[in-house]
């Protein structure tokens, strides 16, 4: 939590929470909040939302300064106590020291005030932004804020996967941690189902929980429409035009896990000139199975669906007899020693 609400970043809070209040008054807090440069990501979430106590459920116990935070979120003005509140108090301590002993000890407990001590901003604003996020994390969740997610990922406002083999697919933010301050935001494909970096470092004091593990998911379960058609095509390492072997130190490793069925799969594009892709074979049972091109990674693939290869039927019977001369060649010298 230290690398997410540091002093330093509540500084910057600070500044600019003093230069908006005075260029434009009648900005919410929300609207300051997610203008501020590298919050891009968020979404404003509605004051009804937040106004309703059943969405905060079990936030307060997370967030110090809960009700601080909450005040600064939507805009209230914290109570002013007046003189006559003041000196009402004054009179109830007056009172509860000048009581009469009555013979039985008591404990010397200090009065305790009903006057809420104030907090100064600069302290609660690391606070109203953790909990804003927390909130925020919920809000993605409703009918609402999976709709607005769902139109920012199709106007493509979060940039696209880094990825060559994804033709620009756009992304999403996602976090992997649902507690705070664990880890920053990620941005989540669809098309390679990876998680990358954010492509500037002003986003890596966003926290990932803000966005939670569950709503990129969900957003695509809702709308499978926006869900991209894998591409077949998987990078291959080449030295001098040759493939890689998967059995070398340098060579590719799990590419399988990239890869679809072929009724899934998107055209290639035209101007595509690798083969590194999947094709589709009629068995003689009519049965369609998906094989590899000869420039794909298929030893995986082809070892488990075909039969051993006769360098591997040598390879055991050459094991076999090797065992069979260490057995015989014990049972010489057994016999040896008794002749």
């Amino acid at each position: 939590m230290e690398s997410f609400f540091s002093p330093s970043n509540a500084a910057v809070y600070d500044d600019d929470s003093q230069t908006t209040t005075t260029s434009s008054s009648l900005q919410s807090w929300i609207s300051w909040f997610c203008s501020l440069t590298g919050h891009e990501y968020y979404a404003e979430v509605p004051d009804d939302f937040i106004e309703d106590d059943f969405n905060l459920t079990g936030l307060s116990a997370l967030v110090p300064y809960y009700n601080e935070a909450l005040e600064m979120i939507l805009d209230v003005e914290p109570e002013e106590i007046s003189d006559e509140d003041e000196r009402a108090e004054e009179q109830a301590e007056e009172n509860q020291e000048e009581e009469e002993d009555d013979g039985f000890w008591k404990e010397n407990t200090p009065a305790v005030s009903r006057r809420r001590d104030r907090v100064h901003p600069s302290v609660v604003e690391p606070y109203a932004a953790m909990l804003y996020g927390l909130i925020h994390q919920r809000y993605l969740l409703t009918r609402n804020g999976l709709r607005l997610m769902a139109e920012r990922y199709a106007a493509e406002q979060f940039g696209f996967c880094p990825r060559v083999y994804c033709g620009r697919c756009p992304v999403i933010p996602c976090g992997r941690y649902d507690e705070a301050g664990r880890e920053g935001v990620r941005l989540y494909c669809p098309r390679c189902m990876d998680l990358y970096n954010p492509p500037s470092s002003i986003f890596q004091n966003v926290d990932g929980a803000h966005f939670g593990t569950t709503y990129a998911h969900l957003l695509f379960q809702s709308f499978y429409e926006l869900v991209p058609a894998p591409r077949a095509h998987i990078y291959q390492p080449r030295i001098f035009g040759f493939r890689v072997n998967e059995r070398s130190r340098v060579g590719p490793r799990m590419q399988w896990l990239r890869m679809r069925p072929p009724e899934y799969l998107a055209d290639a594009d035209d101007d595509e000139d690798d083969d590194d892709h999947l094709e589709v074979e009629d068995d003689d049972d009519g049965t369609e199975q998906a094989i590899m091109t000869h420039d794909a990674p298929s030893q995986a693939v082809e070892q488990h669906r075909q039969q051993p290869r006769d360098d591997d039927r040598l390879t055991r019977l050459t094991h076999q007899i090797e065992g069979w001369r260490m057995r015989d060649s014990g049972l010489n010298s057994f016999f040896r020693r008794w002749i």
